[in-house]
């Protein structure tokens, strides 16, 4: 796998941050110039494929005819790509520059249009230096989303919420005193930093620092031997809007999805991970992992309203989340559909659906909830993607041929060229 994958942080490989905000007025007057005017003249639409179509091995009643979105990376390229439903015919991509990588490449909505989005930069997975883009339906670049407080954006995360805010991520390192979990008092950790950024003037809304809510003791990451080799302690690698309006953000390496007042910080519930607010239980022909808990390792956390929450569960990292010497608690990756009881404190597995071969991704991965209860996944480090009818079925799988991508997606894209 190439050495920048999104959960391979390299002991050495701090990229220099990227210091300031998004600008200004410069970014307001591009998407007013820009997406106000959806008929002016657009750049041609590029179908050239990055690294070739899907090898299709399914393909049966789904749940719309949305395209797919990657980011196919491989160890010397990566882009930005919209395949046709079938995954057989490139609709639009785009490689990002030279030694950069692309991740969270989807649709989204700013300012009531419809608009693509990712990030880009290096570093993925570790200590990245990047930045997120926003282009418009005619393939205009419209905006440049920046980390602010002197951070750099990761790529495992850029949401536009309905504020026309951005949600994102941020590593940043710091020396703690981990004597109290048998640690050195010198050892340089890796936080993880969740910012709400208003898009037009740059302005950090919200900042949350792992370091100042979650305790060292939570993390299932072992400790190095080296105080110089940059503890992975938490590694955000999502940041959701809850149904009631607060953020859900997920740390793979605390086995943890922790709810958090969008105002205070406040942590309000934490589910799954060494101190969860819930019991986990399983539902009739479910079953728990190895470790009594529903998930581990695990990304992107969903909302799907009246206290249900979807998973992609990894089950499996490697050393440092290189995905070499991996550990599992079951022997392949799921997903899994999560009921809280809040009054008793119970969080009930539901329903997973299995890797359709039953394969084992040590990093990366989503689940997308689509409509009528289906489910798209991408499958991380193993380069396939799946859809789920809301029984469970496989009804559409596929193949990347030799590349990966962080996550994938399916969208009715209608571009106005």
């Amino acid at each position: 796998m190439p050495a920048n994958q999104p959960d391979s942080p390299a002991a050495k490989s701090r990229s220099p941050r990227r210091t300031g905000i998004a600008t200004g007025a410069a970014v307001a007057a591009a998407a007013a110039a820009v997406i106000s005017l959806p008929g002016s003249a657009a750049h041609a639409a590029t179908a050239t494929p990055l690294f070739g179509p899907l090898q299709v091995t399914t393909d049966s009643p789904r749940a719309d005819n949305g395209d797919i979105f990657l980011t196919p990376t491989s160890a010397t390229a990566s882009g930005v790509e919209i395949l046709s439903p079938d995954g057989t015919r490139v609709v639009w991509s785009h490689l990002v520059p030279a030694g950069e990588t692309a991740a969270d490449f989807r649709e989204q909505t700013y300012r009531g249009h419809q608009v693509l989005t990712w990030w880009q930069g290096t570093g993925l997975g570790g200590v990245a230096a990047g930045e997120d883009v926003i282009y418009d339906e005619n393939y205009h670049q419209i905006a440049t989303v920046r980390a602010g407080n002197g951070y750099s954006a990761d790529g495992h995360e850029f949401t536009i919420t309905s504020k026309n805010t951005a949600l994102i991520v941020s590593y940043t390192t710091a020396t703690a005193d981990l004597t109290s979990i048998g640690g050195r008092a010198d050892q340089e950790v890796i936080d993880g930093l969740v910012q709400e950024i208003d898009i037009r003037t740059g302005k950090v809304l919200f900042q949350w620092n792992s370091a100042d809510h979650v305790p060292y003791g939570q993390s299932e990451q072992p400790l190095p031997a080296s105080s110089s080799t940059p503890w992975d302690w938490f590694h955000v690698n999502a940041v959701k809007v809850d149904t009631d309006g607060n953020l859900l953000v997920d740390a793979r390496d605390t086995w943890t999805t922790y709810k958090v007042n969008r105002r205070t910080g406040r942590i309000i519930w934490q589910l799954g991970g060494k101190a969860s607010s819930f019991k986990p239980v399983a539902a009739p022909g479910q079953s728990l992992n190895t470790a009594g808990t529903i998930f581990a390792w695990q990304h992107d956390p969903e909302p799907l309203g009246g206290d249900r929450y979807s998973v992609f569960d990894n089950e499996s990292a490697g050393t440092a989340n290189t995905g070499q010497n991996s550990l599992s608690e079951l022997p392949w990756s799921r997903t899994v559909t999560v009921k809280l009881d809040l009054k008793h404190r119970v969080a009930t597995l539901v329903s997973s659906n299995d890797s359709p071969d039953r394969l084992s991704s040590p990093s990366q991965g989503d689940a997308q909830p689509l409509s009528g209860g289906h489910q798209f996944v991408g499958w991380g480090a193993q380069n396939y993607v799946s859809e789920f009818d809301a029984h469970g079925k496989l009804v559409f799988q596929a193949e990347l041929p030799a590349e990966i991508s962080y996550r994938a997606y399916r969208f009715s894209w209608k571009p106005t060229v």
